[in-house]
């Protein structure tokens, strides 16, 4: 993203002229409070602000070298870029097993590729392959991000884009979504950006974090060095420190 201003219904700015870059290979946590415009960042990432009545009306987007606004969100999905919105958006009527095969829509795969894919959704999420024949609107809150995550996954991404995947869950559930994550970004390659407003877990597993405010990035880093700093903390994490007032400098670079 490359100094990117995004407008709602022609009059609300969400996002003024931000900018964030995911390396491949890297994972990329995007933090701040409720509304500061994470979500609307990923859905110009994926190209889906048209569908809310959005639009990105400056600045850029690319992904591996092509121009985002000028490709359907499908055909993101098609060249490796999946996105895991916020709420997880499961198919209720339909079992958790039904559920991950509409990831593999339109990926062309042969049968037994299919059931191999799904042997290894199975063992990157145990406990989807107990809940297999269970309907996904009677699974838990962590089983259907898992689903929803799982889902994305047989779509081959290089790029997993996930929006609040901690939201509802239980903090064990949320460490050990977070682990399997990183795990395929290790073992795998697979990249990743992250909108958290937990941002303890996301400094925790990301290599790079972006903090935005009302719209703006405010700063910029890597994460070892803003998990470091308690001014950080103070301001935009929650953890104030005994008398700290002074607002903090932005990093290097930002």
């Amino acid at each position: 993203m490359e100094d990117v201003e995004a407008v709602y219904n022609h009059a609300i700015v969400a996002l003024h002229h931000v900018s964030l870059t995911v390396r491949k290979g890297e994972i990329v946590a995007l933090i701040g409070a409720n509304g500061a415009g994470k979500s609307t960042a990923l859905k110009a990432v994926s190209n889906l602000l048209p569908a809310l009545r959005g639009q990105v009306t400056a600045g850029r987007i690319r992904y591996e070298g092509r121009d985002v606004s000028r490709t359907s969100p499908a055909d993101l999905v098609r060249q490796g870029l999946a996105q895991v919105l916020e709420g997880r958006h499961c198919f209720r009527s339909l079992t958790v097993e039904e559920n991950l095969l509409t990831g593999a829509l339109g990926h062309g795969y042969r049968r037994r590729k299919l059931a191999s894919a799904l042997d290894r959704i199975y063992d990157i999420f145990p406990r989807l392959a107990e809940k297999r024949q269970t309907l996904a609107g009677l699974a838990s809150g962590g089983e259907q991000q898992m689903t929803a995550i799982g889902r994305a996954l047989l779509s081959k991404p290089r790029l997993l884009v996930l929006d609040e995947p901690s939201m509802g869950l239980a903090p064990l559930t949320v460490q050990s979504i977070f682990r399997i994550l990183k795990q395929l970004n290790q073992e795998e390659g697979l990249s990743i950006l992250v909108a958290e407003q937990n941002s303890t877990v996301a400094l925790q597993y990301a290599d790079h974090v972006t903090v935005l405010e009302a719209g703006v990035t405010v700063l910029e880093g890597r994460a070892e060095e803003i998990r470091r700093r308690d001014d950080i903390k103070s301001f935009y994490l929650g953890e104030a420190p005994a008398g700290s007032q002074s607002r903090p400098e932005t990093l290097a670079g930002t």
